[in-house]
């Protein structure tokens, strides 16, 4: 991934990302019921590298399975490129863990940006302490053999009702996660990049009293001018 792209998402909100994608007709590229394990004040950026779960099967799935050398979810941990998201779509079911803090730390010394799962983490408030951005449904002790089994890497997949393609960038804030598909996320970002300069603009404004009728969109030149002249001043 560009490295200034990369910079460009670390800056702006997945609302503002939000906004940029409605007004291109994608209506559903927030990750639903999916939250921060804990919030770290900083973006998650990446492009998707996704794992399928499937439900699981009694004569498939017993604990003999994580002795297999090829697991897709091991092989998981250790292929997710540096820089990438490791996405899992864990059918929404939370009631089995996606993983727990000895992966996703393995993740976070391998140099992966950041972890998304639909389902729960196990050891939830260990990972939520690793400098890694992880987020999930809730936390959830059982393994997932128990319910759901690794099945495909680096796939198309659901997580939280949103189709991902692998290479898609992820971008998850402090509230919540957004897809972006890969064929736009230049635009996109040059573009929601513009409106969180004039968005920070408004705030100013509205906390010293501006009304937000006129500037909030903007439909009077007033603040055209007045915008050139506050971007100057911050150097924005």
């Amino acid at each position: 991934m560009d490295d200034n792209l990369r910079e460009k998402f670390a800056t702006i909100s997945v609302a503002t990302l939000a906004t940029a994608l409605f007004k291109r007709g994608l209506r559903n590229q927030v990750i639903q019921g999916v939250h921060p394990v804990q919030r770290k004040g900083r973006n998650m950026v990446g492009p998707a590298f996704t794992l399928r779960y499937i439900p699981a099967r009694e004569d498939r799935n017993q604990l003999v399975e994580f002795r297999n050398p090829d697991h897709p979810q091991r092989v998981a941990v250790e292929t997710c490129p540096p820089g990438h998201v490791l996405v899992m779509d864990s059918r929404k079911d939370p009631r089995a863990a996606s993983a727990g803090d000895i992966l996703v730390t393995r993740l976070m010394v391998r140099g992966v940006a950041g972890v998304v799962t639909d389902g729960g983490f196990r050891d939830a408030s260990t990972i939520g302490e690793l400098d890694i951005p992880a987020y999930h449904n809730r936390p959830s002790s059982p393994t997932n053999l128990t319910l759901h089994e690794a099945h495909d890497l680096n796939i198309p997949i659901g997580c939280g009702d949103v189709a991902v393609f692998p290479g898609d960038i992820v971008v998850g804030d402090n509230d919540c996660v957004i897809v972006i598909p890969q064929a736009i996320a230049e635009e996109v970002a040059d573009e929601a990049f513009e409106m969180t300069a004039y968005e920070d603009f408004v705030l100013e404004k509205v906390k010293s009293g501006t009304p937000v009728i006129g500037l909030y969109p903007k439909t009077q030149e007033q603040f055209t001018e007045e915008f050139a002249i506050w971007r100057q001043r911050k150097k924005r």
